[in-house]
């Protein structure tokens, strides 16, 4: 199990990244930065760009990872992939948010849940 917040966080996005190639995605960023925030994974998914965002818990005893995604999470993972769009001029290209949920249990493998199209998105 990780130790620190910050380890956990990367444990948790290398486990997001190994699952999202294991379906076939391809990684083209991972904590890309914009506007002052960061965005945890940005893939492909066939033409699509996906942008991820990852949580992570030690535990479900205080709630599910994906819980941490809020209103206002929501509407600053949107502001953070419309700023990489236009930075990268994707404006032409499909795009969707997913949540990657990963729990590291106290022994055992850790869980990684992926919900496509996690919440509603300005484009």
């Amino acid at each position: 199990m990780p130790s620190s917040r910050d380890e956990l966080g990367r444990r948790g996005e290398d486990e997001a990244a190994r699952h999202l190639k294991s379906l076939g995605y391809r990684i083209v960023g991972r904590r890309e930065r914009v506007l002052r925030g960061d965005i945890d994974i940005v893939a492909l998914d066939g033409r699509t760009v996906v942008f991820v965002e990852v949580r992570s818990k030690s535990d479900t005893a205080h709630g599910h990872p994906a819980e941490t995604v809020g209103a206002q999470k929501q509407k600053r993972i949107a502001e953070l992939a419309a700023a990489y769009i236009r930075r990268h001029r994707l404006e032409d290209q499909s795009v969707r948010i997913d949540v990657v949920a990963v729990t590291f249990p106290a022994a055992g493998r850790p869980v990684v849940e992926h919900y496509q199209n996690a919440f509603d998105s300005p484009w």
